[in-house]
């Protein structure tokens, strides 16, 4: 009780009072309306918005949202009871529903222990959105009957349409112009008076209808009397399911879990969608339990199960509410009708109670969604039909399994085919650009850069391949994969991979991955393709790997005469990527590599840094990583020098070679800005401090002729 209270907003307690009156007042018709849609008699829909409503005031994390008696789970109750048997209104009827909303709470509450609130981002809107339209329309077929004069029935899309045309042989014309007449009225009104309680209004004139002009003498249905006075605790009647087949019992726990599902998907989908609105948190679970906690208190009611209400929560919302009081207060209320007010109802013409609920289910159709679906992505219009249709051919219950396999089918079906592009340049501009969306843009000579936006695994990776394989041509040198949206990879596609790196290699083509997080690497080794990050497949960026590949700025693009006039260095380019690439094993790699280079250096006659790096295992590498590896060198050097590995002469230049690399190194980072060449110096002072922390007397040496070498090579050409 103490957190309801500090959920409270003491500034808008009027507001808060005045909500839960008017949502009291609107509640009477629609409850009522809607327990007739599940097969009760109208006073059940009274009796669950008393307790059940107290209860989820209580319990709920949402500021806003109201609950229960709704179309959803009337309708799901009333069109499956008839195929099970259960006749509408008969006392079996009333036996059973309180049953269903028990099963109900149970599943909830088991969906609360699994904390099944994460569900919620799996169901897409689309396909909650055209579930909800389904049921709405069937609900909405359902009632048309009534509306002038008719009898209602339950069953699917077919069934009910026959039936409309065979009621009308029982048309009656007072009652089509009260019933049509209120829902029109009530719809109309939502557009230019959206804020007045049309719903109220059009309830007292019906009453005032009947007493004053008699329309029942005219043909008009009224409502049956309901009995002043709250209602009887209602225990289960489950004994009754001894004398029941099996299969009614297992269909009755389907249909629960069902409601349950939809129940859960629908107002967790509503509830975060208003505290997204209103900048608030809601705790998904919580409302699983309290939702949990109204469908037991409906059960001992005798309702149907309990649901929020998308309608309700609106026009409270309208008139200002801000907290769950408005809950309390709607409870209050009609606790306050039951004892006081219940002689009015017999006044009520079923005609405009049917118009009434008409009006508010016309107002839950997703029409909107449908139309901005059509507009923006027709694959998404596809799904929210497919699910809409699911429901009206089908029924409610094979419409949830097939909203479910739709919303799992657009999961499987953006992974398998997740966005992707061939890139190019632009000339003058500095980025890579899909080459499909611009019409400027230019694949540069020789490459193909692809990128693939999205997890690599067993379903996706023949048509990554295939993309690949078909864009090369004849003169096509190297494929650079851009891999950013690739965050996860499975043993498959690292086997095809590697297969698929052997077969350009094959036919002369260099292949690369780039651009990808860290951990991708550590995937990589664990699925057995470790010689893509040995011999340098894996890159930081774009740019290295063309720089690995030779391609030098500026970029040279087809179609173009001259070169890209762009020249610049990516500020990616000063990242260390073997620490990217080899995680722990960096230093056990770098030194690796400077033992490569100085063997090279020393048994071939090199006269650049540079191209022994291309003969390396893995290539040339960044300018960080560059400076870096020229200090291993040094290190190498000396510790080989020291055990008579390298003559003096042998060391004397190869340490003028390593020297006037670094100047280049340090030129090229002081050409791009200071920042840039602060960083380096940073990075060396903590590489050299580690250096020294290893090798004390090595690196004392290898610091005395470096700073000699420098003072000789100031002023001497650059490598």
């Amino acid at each position: 009780m103490a957190m309801f209270k500090d959920r409270i907003d003491k500034r808008n307690v009027k507001n808060d009072i005045f909500s839960g009156i008017i949502v009291a007042l609107v509640t009477i018709p629609i409850s009522m309306g809607y327990a007739q849609v599940a097969g009760l008699p109208v006073q059940y829909g009274l009796y669950g918005s008393l307790l059940p409503v107290l209860i989820f005031g209580l319990i709920s994390t949402s500021k806003m949202f109201i609950a229960g008696v709704d179309a959803l789970p009337a309708a799901m109750v009333g069109s499956s009871l008839a195929g099970m048997g259960v006749v509408a209104y008969s006392q079996e009827a009333v036996n059973v529903i309180p049953i269903i909303s028990l099963f109900v709470a149970m599943w909830l509450l088991i969906f609360y222990g699994f904390k099944a609130g994460r569900i919620v981002n799996y169901i897409s809107r689309p396909v909650m959105g055209g579930f909800i339209t389904g049921v709405g329309i069937t609900i909405i077929l359902m009632q048309i009957p009534k509306l002038f004069g008719g009898e209602s029935t339950s069953g699917e899309l077919f069934q009910l349409v026959a039936h409309i045309a065979m009621e009308t042989d029982d048309f009656n014309k007072a009652s089509a112009i009260l019933g049509f007449g209120t829902a029109i009225v009530i719809i109309i009104s939502k557009k230019i008076l959206p804020r007045f309680p049309m719903s109220v209004l059009m309830m007292i004139l019906g009453a005032l209808a009947t007493a004053l002009l008699h329309i029942e003498d005219y043909g008009v249905k009224l409502l049956p009397q309901v009995d002043t006075g709250l209602p009887d605790i209602t225990i289960p009647k489950l004994n009754m399911l001894l004398d029941k087949p099996l299969d009614f019992t297992l269909d009755l726990i389907v249909l629960a879990f069902s409601i349950a599902a939809v129940v859960m998907a629908q107002t967790l989908l509503a509830s975060n969608s208003y505290a997204l609105k209103y900048n608030f948190k809601i705790n998904n679970n919580r409302e699983i339990l309290a939702y949990s906690m109204s469908n037991f208190a409906g059960c001992i009611m005798g309702s149907s199960p309990i649901n929020g209400s998308v309608s309700r929560t609106g026009l409270a919302d309208q008139f200002g509410c801000k907290s769950q009081l408005a809950s309390i207060i709607a409870a209050f209320s009609m606790l306050l009708v039951l004892l006081f007010g219940t002689g009015v109802f017999e006044y009520l013409p079923i005609p405009v109670l049917t118009g009434i609920v008409v009006a508010a289910l016309v107002n839950i159709l997703e029409i909107k969604l449908a139309k901005n679906l059509w507009n923006t992505n027709k694959n998404e219009f596809f799904v929210f039909i497919m699910a809409m249709f699911g429901v009206l051919i089908f029924g409610t219950i094979y419409g949830v399994v097939i909203g479910v396999l739709l919303s799992f089918g657009m999961v499987v079906i953006r992974a398998v085919v997740p966005p992707k592009a061939f890139l190019g340049m632009i000339p003058g501009h500095e980025d890579f650009n899909s080459l499909d969306r611009n019409k400027n843009a230019k694949p540069l000579k020789n490459t193909i850069i692809y990128r693939f936006s999205g997890n690599l695994f067993f379903a996706n990776i023949n048509a990554f391949c295939q993309d690949i394989e078909g864009a090369i041509k004849e003169d096509t040198k190297q494929v650079i994969v851009d891999a950013r949206g690739i965050g996860n990879i499975d043993v498959t596609a690292a086997e095809r991979l590697v297969i698929l790196n052997k077969n350009l290699n094959e036919k002369g083509i260099a292949f690369y991955i780039t651009e990808h997080a860290g951990s991708l690497n550590d995937q990589l080794r664990r699925f057995g393709a470790i010689s893509l990050i040995e011999n340098g497949i894996v890159r930081r960026t774009v740019s290295l790997a063309l720089r690995d590949a030779g391609v030098e700025r500026p970029y040279p693009l087809e179609g173009e005469d001259g070169l890209n006039a762009i020249f610049y260095v990516e500020a990616s380019e000063r990242l260390a990527e073997f620490e990217w690439a080899f995680g722990k094993d960096t230093e056990r790699k770098m030194r690796q590599m400077a033992k490569e280079i100085i063997e090279k250096l020393t048994s071939d006659n090199f006269e650049s840094l540079v191209d022994v790096e291309r003969e390396t295992s893995w290539g040339r590498i960044g300018l960080f990583d560059e400076d870096e590896l020229l200090d291993y060198m040094e290190l190498h050097l000396e510790d080989g020098k020291n055990k008579g590995k390298f003559t003096d002469e042998e060391v004397r230049a190869l340490e003028e070679k390593i020297e006037r690399r670094r100047l280049v190194v340090e030129d090229k980072l002081k050409s791009i800005n200071n920042k840039a060449y602060g960083l380096l110096v940073n990075h060396r002072k903590t590489i050299n401090a580690s250096m020294k922390k290893d090798n004390p007397e090595i690196y004392a040496n290898v610091k005395e002729t470096r700073k000699k070498l420098k003072e000789e090579l100031k002023n001497t050409s650059k490598d």
